[in-house]
């Protein structure tokens, strides 16, 4: 009614003539009830005007449009910039590219020598499905892993169930078979775009290696070492096809490259090869002299590598913990329902080789509550880049003595690896609650049987609140008791860590015990190989941040299907310190500290040791990290990064030089810019 009226007042001129009395009183009473609904309709129109303005108001955006606004732009930027790197010239004008270091030996003459074996490490290797169940139709033989990863998004639950082994076994679950795809296309890109081998493939190829003289060992990564052998078979493969390799190319030995966790998956080869059947493969004491020349070890995971612990005990890090910091809620399961953390824990601790990366050497390496061979680092970037600048003038040293550092005022207790509060992490040992182990074993054993969580659960479903509330009050946590924590909140994962791993220090070597598998990709438990010849390299980036240790607080949420514990995003340090959104950084690769990439090299096997016997020379290369000067260089051809360094043209080259024949002191020995050498000084063990 209200719009006709309106019409009839803009389009109808008003008409004046004399009414009647009764005329008139009808006109009246029509006004009366025009202006009534002209009222109404103003009314009606401030309503629908409040509507669209609360509407307006309602729209404003809460954490999650936020969240999911940054996943597209970052994902969209990605994208982009992904297509325009491709699509580039190879150069442009002004931004001439390096020459490959495959190009610039060959010029000097280099050819292939000795045959060369590259071994990837956890994650890296790709995996595909060889059966599986009815939800996994159309994926036969078809990448789960270190592919485009659109599966995870086309039906998680169901990728999820085939990336997991079986939790008491730790081998395949009923129906599920998932291998390791075999050849060099198995690790040379971890995802569409993202090398990993790739550039050191191509660069021996322009060198003349082939396929008859480079071999990527293909193991399935998620396993244990010896139970790649158990269903697998791939140790006596790899024996086999280094004795192959040998026998074909004139007898010459091989250069072994491993990375990250493949270090510890062939020092376990080490011992296994020689070790007599049906445990080992029956090569002999002679076997590793006879067949290998060098191992360069690319990012070495020898003493372990702290991140993990966080990873098992509450399944994030320091990129989870930012996520969390940035975005509030959008990880945990009130709030979405997606129970993303819940799900990567119930995955992970399947994977028994995971176990393989919890410290070792206990708070003799690591430090204790009051002492760490850390002690010192200055994490303030301005500083490093002033430090990093000297050295660049006055070069690399081969010695302690001589290097410029700066000292921090705040002392910062690295070994204690989990703090409940940032004062726990910072407070003289004699005020802190000490750990009562029997407590939790006693509560441990009062687990409940049956889980009332529904089907996505973790073994804190099957823990008391109150012991939980137990393991967090101000307590702290080193090297030594932080197994034990990992028995009692995760004690499956943790039953089968204990038969196939070992975290501690040989007083005997010579001792029966030793000879036993889980023992042999501990490099404190084992002896290297009689190979005086062989030649062993760490070969690590630094300078760049490391997690080491943490500051965890209870969750807000106290309701199953939740993890209790995460880290502290809130607990933040000086402007020069080393605590930053509840991680303690020290000097690494971004992944593994320098502590745990060189002290073997630098102090545990130089010279004639209980751990070397024979007196194989070792040697420490280190490649300080820079970022890439422009899009052109991609992740950096000068990178110290765990993964990007396998672009790094200075350690390519140091690989390549090898493999044609050099040896570590034509190299040039030790290269280090780190403390590792006054780090290593510290530990006082017995060598």
């Amino acid at each position: 009614m209200a719009p006709v009226l309106r019409f009839r007042r803009m389009c109808v001129e008003p008409v004046k003539f004399s009414l009647g009395v009764g005329a008139e009183a009808l006109i009246n009473s029509n006004n009366k009830d025009q202006h009534l609904s002209s009222a109404a309709a103003a009314a009606d129109l401030s309503s629908r005007d409040g509507k669209k303005e609360r509407r307006k108001a309602g729209k404003e955006w809460r954490c999650v449009d936020w969240c999911c606004w940054m996943i597209g732009c970052t994902c969209t930027t990605w994208w982009l910039l992904l297509l325009l790197f491709n699509s580039l010239p190879a150069s442009l004008p002004g931004f001439p590219l390096p020459e490959p270091p495959g190009v610039k030996l060959k010029r000097e003459g280099l050819k292939p020598l000795h045959p060369v074996v590259l071994i990837p490490g956890i994650v890296t290797g790709g995996l595909e499905l060889w059966e599986g169940r009815p939800c996994a139709d159309g994926l036969f033989r078809k990448r789960l892993w270190a592919g485009s990863f659109t599966e995870i998004f086309k039906r998680p639950l169901c990728w999820l169930e085939h990336m997991s082994l079986d939790n008491e076994t730790g081998l395949d679950p009923p129906g599920i078979r998932v291998r390791a795809v075999p050849g060099l296309v198995a690790a040379d890109y971890f995802a569409p775009g993202y090398f990993v081998w790739a550039v050191l493939i191509e660069n021996l190829a322009r060198i003349g290696y082939e396929g008859k003289n480079m071999h990527m060992t293909a193991y399935d990564w998620r396993l244990s070492f010896q139970n790649t052998e158990v269903r697998d078979q791939s140790l006596s493969r790899l024996k086999s096809k280094i004795e192959l390799m040998v026998k074909t190319n004139n007898n010459k030995r091989v250069v072994v490259v491993p990375h990250s966790m493949g270090v510890l998956y062939f020092l376990h080869f080490l011992k296994w090869v020689e070790a007599p059947p049906p445990i080992g493969g029956g090569g002999g004491p002679g076997w590793c002299a006879k067949h290998i020349k060098a191992i360069m070890n690319i990012g070495p995971t020898f003493l372990g590598v702290p991140k993990v612990v966080s990873g098992i005990f509450s399944a994030e890090a320091k990129d989870v913990a930012f996520a969390r910091a940035m975005a509030p809620g959008v990880l945990d399961y009130d709030i979405l329902g997606l129970q993303t953390l819940e799900h990567v824990m119930r995955v992970v601790r399947t994977w028994d080789s995971i176990m393989s990366l919890l410290p070792k050497g206990g708070e003799a390496i690591w430090g204790n509550l009051d002492w760490s061979p850390e002690e010192g680092y200055n994490c303030d970037t301005m500083k490093k880049h002033l430090k990093g600048s000297l050295r660049e003038e006055f070069g690399p040293t081969n010695s302690s003595d001589g290097k410029l550092g700066f000292r921090v005022e705040e002392t910062v207790h690295y070994g204690r690896l989990i703090s409940f509060g940032k004062t726990a992490s910072q407070l003289p040992s004699s005020e802190l609650l000490t750990v009562n182990y029997e407590e939790l074993s006693q509560a441990g054993a009062a687990r409940k049987t049956k889980s009332s969580c529904g089907e996505i659960w973790t073994e804190y479903d099957e823990i008391d609140r109150e012991s939980i509330r137990a393991v967090a009050e101000k307590k702290v946590y080193t090297a030594r008791t932080i197994l034990d924590l990992l028995r009692f909140v995760a004690p499956k994962t943790m039953r089968r860590a204990d038969a196939h791993f070992s975290h501690g220090i040989a007083d005997n070597l010579d001792e029966p015990k030793y000879s036993h598998y889980k023992y042999w990709s501990n490099p404190l438990e084992t002896k290297l190989p009689d190979a005086p010849d062989m030649e062993i390299y760490s070969l690590y980036g630094v300078g760049i941040p490391t997690e080491r240790s943490y500051v965890y607080k209870l969750s807000p949420s106290d309701r199953c299907k939740s993890i209790p514990f995460r880290i502290d995003s809130s607990a933040d340090g000086s402007d020069s310190g080393c605590l930053k959104s509840g991680v303690y950084f020290v000097d690494g690769d971004e992944s593994v500290p320098v502590l745990s990439a060189g002290f073997m090299c630098a102090k545990g096997w130089r010279g004639r040791t209980r751990f070397n016997p024979s007196g194989m020379a070792t040697f420490v290369r280190e490649y300080r990290h820079k970022p890439p000067a422009n899009l052109l260089e991609g992740r950096g051809l000068e990178s110290g990064a765990h993964v990007d360094i396998m672009g790094n043209v200075a350690l390519i080259e140091d690989i390549m030089r090898v493999a044609a024949g050099a040896t570590g002191i034509e190299l040039g020995g030790d290269r280090i810019y780190s403390d590792i050498l006054k780090m290593s000084e510290r530990i006082k063990i017995r060598l």
